[in-house]
């Protein structure tokens, strides 16, 4: 990577970066110089109606970044399981001697599914990001050099939307949840120079929403509330793509946003605004 690269010499630890989001993130951050320490399930989760990321799935993100010159470490761990995330983090930073940047990106949507979606929505999509961020805490502090952490939200972050299944409130009550626990470590790591910043996409074309699960729930929630099937957004799109929010990421964990931290940043082409 060039010296030049804006985040030449830091360390990102990316969760949910075996395909989607967080692999579109894993290839710009190492685009931009960093090295990358991914992170991901690879296997299903029983409330999950929609197939999960795969073993090959990492293997394919491994190939991409270092086919573009980058450096990754990749471990499967379980998000929900905190001292497996900390031992999996603590092999990429044996590899790479430091710690800079957190993407908490790692998540499901078990839309239609009961008891089980709601418990399991929120122990990935929030107690999850808590576990990542309190992985990475020790070490960035130890380091005494700042750093910045992203935690992925979601429109649904932000404004009541979603159905009356267990699933789908779990996740918008997950993603409201992942704003406070935001906020709250935006001040309690303010001292040490750590920037805490959620970001909220609209729908975005990952294996998560384009698969025939979500798209039939979609379709059932326009039916129920009588809303169009793309939650109409603003701008004249359906959905977003991951690069887009992969760019966003790369914009507030760079020097660019050096002095932001606390803030929700949607990349929603605007739904948030029309509701």
């Amino acid at each position: 990577m060039s010296t030049a690269a804006p985040l030449a010499g830091k360390v990102a630890f990316i969760t949910g970066a075996a395909r989607g989001q967080g692999r579109a993130e894993a290839l710009r951050l190492a685009a931009d110089g960093a090295d990358i320490i991914a992170i991901d399930l690879c296997d299903q989760i029983d409330s999950v109606p929609y197939p999960l990321s795969t073993p090959d799935d990492l293997a394919a993100t491994v190939k991409l970044v270092e086919d573009a010159g980058g450096r990754i470490v990749a471990v499967q761990a379980d998000v929900r399981d905190e001292q497996a995330l900390r031992a999996a983090l603590q092999t990429g930073v044996d590899r790479f001697g430091r710690l800079d940047i957190v993407v908490a990106n790692a998540g499901i949507a078990p839309m239609q599914s009961g008891p089980d979606g709601w418990r399991d929505v929120v122990d990935v999509n929030l107690t999850g990001a808590h576990h990542t961020v309190e992985a990475a805490i020790p070490i960035m502090v130890a380091q005494g050099d700042g750093g910045s952490i992203v935690l992925i939200s979601s429109a649904a972050g932000l404004i009541g939307v979603g159905g009356g299944d267990r699933g789908s409130l779990g996740y918008t009550a997950a993603k409201h949840g992942v704003v406070g626990l935001m906020r709250a470590y935006a001040n309690f790591l303010a001292p040490h120079s750590i920037r805490v910043n959620t970001i909220h996409p609209t729908g975005v074309d990952t294996p998560m929403i384009n698969n025939e699960f979500t798209r039939g729930w979609l379709k059932h929630i326009a039916e129920e509330l009588n809303a169009p099937t793309d939650f109409s957004n603003a701008l004249p799109v359906q959905v977003i793509q991951s690069e887009d929010v992969a760019n966003a990421v790369a914009w507030l964990v760079s020097d660019q946003a050096r002095y932001i931290t606390g803030v929700t940043l949607p990349v929603d082409a605007g739904i948030v605004n029309k509701r």
